[in-house]
């Protein structure tokens, strides 16, 4: 059964099913790294990409944010000129219940009321204006850092706009 696209998974209601202790066999989370970049330099500009709707964002999804916010950076300027922060986590566990496809089908798929269903991937809950990705750079290398935070916020399923605070 092929994945089901992410707008399935973009709105969120209820509590979150986070108690992976009662879960057998969750699924990794697919976010490689939360800090990027020249962790230990100090910069003059904080930048900040903030969500403008609450949803909830798959974890594949912020690791494509997060491939092509350092790939922009570290391209443009160096591994040592930039420091990168994630800011949140995918806690959530997302379920779907399975339904049967294919030739005759339509008799089985009628499915359960309110079914639990099985794990299928994990994603962060983010509230409106709530900051997602936090980029410290120098002041001559602001429109490098602002531009890649707007091809990162390309990946994201909500809109966001950016907050530019000195450090």
């Amino acid at each position: 059964m092929a994945r089901k696209p992410g707008r399935m998974y973009r709105e969120y209601k209820g509590q979150p099913y986070t108690r992976k202790e009662y879960i057998g066999g969750v699924p990794h989370v697919r976010v490689g790294q939360f800090m990027m970049g020249n962790r230990t330099a100090d910069f003059d500009l904080e930048l900040e990409l903030i969500a403008e709707e609450k949803c909830q964002i798959k974890d594949n999804a912020l690791e494509a944010a997060r491939v092509v916010l350092t790939r922009n950076l570290v391209r443009k300027l160096g591994d040592k000129n930039f420091k990168a922060h994630i800011l949140i986590y995918p806690h959530h566990v997302l379920r779907e219940n399975k339904q049967a496809t294919g030739a005759g089908a339509d008799r089985l798929s009628e499915g359960m009321r309110r079914s639990f269903g099985k794990k299928v991937g994990n994603a962060a809950r983010v509230k409106s204006n709530q900051p997602v990705i936090r980029v410290w750079v120098d002041e001559r290398n602001f429109e490098i850092g602002k531009d890649a935070l707007r091809k990162a916020s390309m990946k994201l399923p909500t809109p966001c706009r950016q907050k530019v605070k000195q450090a």
